[in-house]
């Protein structure tokens, strides 16, 4: 969670449902926003934005139904879905990436958290039934390799139910404005194992009856009550004298509600089924004690790889079937750059999804190049980046070459904040993306979320009559020289600060400064007559140090 002054504060988070849509893409990339949106409302946030990066081998049948899983459900709750990327690489034929951002405002002094700190708390799952979809996604889907099996696996693949969702949305933000629940939790990967051991840290232990777990299938066992992963679930820890406010809330919503247990001060985390302890275990070895492993680390060449065609045209047949004004907030659509939502008065959020360049394979620079491509899409609205969010894409981390590619991006990513001056606030891993043994490039997406100060005066477009300059910073060899990412930083602050006061401005990316050009000259509706020069000896450098030019540049607006 971020201040944003005035008494507003922002919480946002990116996550991954990578395998789960690589089996099914449809449920895979709907459930992805289903459970990011209820990360955001269990701090007690209202959701104003989804963002989501999508990267498939090819625009197929696959990547279509990934898209119709995200407009389905977001269109369905309610939320706009403002922004993201779409890229095409042989490198993702069999192992999709589908992750989803989402953003929420919430009053500063409102921020709810997980944590189970009240001994005698009630706790009270409501929203969906249990049944057995969702059991194993973590542990079969997320945490091993794809393989020719993938079929098999579907039953492990959620199901959603947006209009639920939607449902969950309003009756968790009135508890948490009527003060009748002490912490809120979604239940995600692992189901209640995992929900209520993250409840349960910090010494606090949780008792739960699974035979209080309402159920939509027969005869299952304690074990799959507990990590089912049906969707559309939240658990509250609520006062005993406050339980019929929050229990008759429940009804009113017309969700499915029972109390399934309490807070303790044993640390234990113990699960009781059929009048039998059948699982204990303390809290701690599930979250702040578990297991940590030191693994191998091997260094390997890396070569960049060539761009598809298919990346080089207009994304907005793909963004046009997402609702981008439910809500009312929304300033600026999706199509260019960052999205822009009001936040009161005339104040507004930039927000921005990035990955690395297509064809990126030193994970060092895809770290970096992600937070700055992020940062430069909220500039070039008129943000100012004020904070990061991340999802870490990877292969298997138990093949050295793949554990040094995610400590390589998390290094880069680590310093392009700090040369930015903003926190990493938020994020997620998802590892094992291998398919038959072959691994997916490193690719750490970076959402960027930023303050506008006056949304009245955002880029809209291109005037005739206007004169199209080009600002870049150095090369992208120079990655450890000159204070490159230093000098990064100081472009994207030039951006910023200089934004409101121009007709347009763009980032240069994927296709370069050719494609840019069409790109702004789409969104302003204005066709342009330029003649461009070499546009690697077009530079504006903030150090005064002399930089030798390259082909191949990035930090360019």
């Amino acid at each position: 969670m971020l201040d944003l002054g005035g008494g507003q504060a922002v919480a946002f988070k990116v996550e991954s449902h990578n395998h789960p849509s690589a089996v099914e893409p449809f449920q895979g990339a709907a459930t992805g926003v289903g459970g990011i949106l209820r990360d955001v409302i269990a701090m007690g946030a209202r959701p104003i934005a989804l963002l989501d990066g999508l990267r498939f081998g090819e625009p197929g049948l696959a990547f279509e139904r990934a898209v119709s899983g995200i407009g389905q459900y977001g269109n369905s709750v309610g939320v706009p879905t403002v922004g993201g990327e779409a890229v095409f690489d042989e490198a993702y034929r069999h192992n999709c990436l589908v992750n989803a951002m989402c953003v929420g405002l919430l009053p500063k002094g409102r921020l709810t958290r997980a944590r189970a700190t009240l001994t005698g708390g009630l706790l009270v799952l409501y929203g969906a039934t249990t049944g057995r979809d969702g059991i194993g996604g973590a542990s079969v889907l997320a945490s091993q390799e794809l393989g020719e099996e993938d079929a098999d696996r579907r039953p492990t693949v959620q199901i959603g139910d947006p209009f639920t969702g939607k449902k969950l949305i309003e009756a968790s933000l009135e508890l948490v404005v009527r003060g009748l629940v002490e912490s809120l939790q979604d239940c995600g990967a692992a189901g209640l194992a995992s929900s209520l051991a993250e409840m349960a840290r910090d010494g606090a232990g949780v008792d739960v009856d699974l035979d209080r777990v309402l159920l939509r299938e027969e005869d299952m066992e304690a074990w799959e009550i507990m990590i089912s992963e049906s969707q559309e679930r939240m658990v509250a820890v609520v006062r005993p004298d406050r339980l019929e406010d929050v229990l008759a809330t429940a009804r009113r919503w017309e969700l499915t509600h029972a109390v399934i247990g309490e807070v303790t001060d044993t640390g234990e985390l113990r699960a009781f089924h059929e009048g039998e302890l059948v699982g204990e275990i303390p809290a701690v070895l599930l979250t702040d004690e578990c297991p940590r492993y030191l693994v191998e680390t091997r260094a390997k060449e890396t070569r960049s790889a060539p761009v598809a065609d298919s990346n080089l045209t207009s994304r907005r047949w793909i963004y046009e079937r997402y609702d981008q004004l439910v809500g009312s907030r929304t300033v600026r659509r999706p199509g260019l750059d960052a999205a822009v939502l009001r936040i009161d008065g005339h104040r507004g959020l930039a927000v921005s999804l990035d990955g690395p360049p297509v064809g990126e394979r030193d994970p060092f620079r895809a770290g970096a190049l992600a937070v700055l491509d992020a940062a430069r899409n909220v500039a070039c609205a008129a943000g100012e980046p004020i904070g990061l969010t991340d999802c870490l894409n990877f292969g298997n981390p138990e093949k050295p070459e793949i554990a040094w590619e995610l400590e390589q991006a998390i290094e880069g990513i680590a310093q392009a904040a700090e040369a930015l001056g903003i926190p990493v606030v938020s994020g997620n891993v998802s590892l094992y993306n291998d398919t038959d043994g072959g691994s997916i490039p490193p690719t750490p997406l970076v959402g960027c979320v930023g303050l506008v100060e006056d949304v009245r005066r955002v880029p809209a477009g291109w005037r005739p009559g206007d004169t199209v300059s080009v600002v870049r910073g150095p090369s992208n060899s120079l990655l450890l020289a000159h204070d490159w990412l230093g000098q990064e930083a100081e472009v994207i602050g030039l951006v910023w600060r200089a934004a409101a006061g121009l007709s347009l401005v763009h980032d240069v990316s994927d296709g370069g400064l050719d494609l840019a050009l069409r790109e702004m000259a789409e969104w302003s509706g204005v066709e342009a007559d330029i003649d461009v020069p070499d546009p690697d000896t077009v530079r504006f450098i903030l150090a005064g140090d002399h930089v030798p030019d390259f082909a191949e540049s990035v930090g360019r607006v």
